[in-house]
């Protein structure tokens, strides 16, 4: 079934300055960067009603919610949304009250925060609250929007434990079921300053179906109608692992390295998209042109 709604997925640690300054009215211009000017923009204006919609900031995976909630809405009244609220659910009874899916329904956009993506899963997964944004998001012009752990739960599978430096020793990738928003993708976030390459790599080669995600800092992709577009100030990389031709990972113990052969990596900026459906990737500013000689 195609999804009507559309997904928002930032890599992360944004370098948007504390909103909880004194002085972040007074130096408004300093403390707003592309963050918000380009993607929480971008959120307002593909939203239903633009400026009118009503935006809930899911904290649940925050450790500080009490911080970081009032961040995103103060972010978000600044460039004139005027719904905005702030939805912090910390256990499942609360995921499936009935003041909370009331609100889900009423959402327009949904805003994950960062945190721990496995807080997520363990306490939404499943309920009243999960069930009603998933099927917003397909039936209803309604936008999922996730920054690090709300990025890496969008998915149906996701990350949640293993160690850049150890990433390609089999065995070292933990993964889970994510919220189910978007299938046969699998999502890194933090992921170039981090250096997280070897754990995609790994979720990838277990299975070659699935389309690696890698999603730096500061940057995201608009995904709507199966197009995912990157977003944001710097690079997203694809891991495509159809066209492997060999590997050890099934011969060798568990913390052994893994070899694969032909495993195909992409690069976007800002503006470049890739078909999900027909595996292509565009590169918008190309040097070739856009003939499709060049493709």
């Amino acid at each position: 079934m195609k999804s009507v709604g559309k997904l928002m997925i930032i890599g992360g640690a944004v370098n948007k300055g504390s909103f909880s300054e004194t002085d972040y009215d007074q130096n408004i211009e300093k403390n707003l960067n592309f963050f918000e000017r380009g993607i929480l923009r971008k959120i307002i204006d593909e939203s239903r009603l633009k400026e009118d919609s009503v935006i809930e900031v899911i904290t649940t995976a925050s450790q500080i919610p009490q911080i970081v909630g009032p961040e995103y809405k103060k972010a978000f009244e600044f460039l004139g949304a005027k719904n905005v609220n702030i939805l912090d659910i910390t256990n499942r009874e609360q995921a499936n009250s009935d003041g909370i899916t009331a609100r889900a329904t009423a959402a327009d956009v949904v805003m994950f925060t960062g945190g721990d993506q496995l807080r997520l899963t363990s306490i939404l997964g499943g309920t009243r609250f999960h069930d009603i944004i998933l099927q917003k998001y397909q039936e209803e012009n309604f936008i999922y929007a996730g920054t690090s752990a709300g990025a890496a739960a969008a998915s149906e599978n996701m990350i949640y434990q293993g160690s850049s430096s150890e990433a390609l020793l089999k065995g070292e990738i933990k993964t889970t079921q994510g919220l189910g928003f978007i299938d046969n993708v699998i999502v890194d976030t933090h992921f170039v300053q981090r250096g997280r390459i070897g754990r995609l790599f790994q979720a990838v080669v277990n299975n070659p179906r699935t389309l690696g995600i890698g999603l730096g800092e500061d940057t995201g992709l608009y995904i709507d109608k199966g197009i995912m577009t990157a977003i944001g100030s710097g690079l997203v990389i694809l891991v495509d692992g159809r066209f492997i031709k060999d590997t050890n990972l099934t011969n060798i113990e568990l913390g052994k390295p893994i070899s694969i052969d032909n495993l195909i990596v992409h690069v976007l900026s800002q503006d470049d998209f890739y078909d999900l459906k027909e595996k292509d990737l565009t590169i918008v500013h190309s040097q070739y042109g856009n003939s499709p000689d060049y493709k």
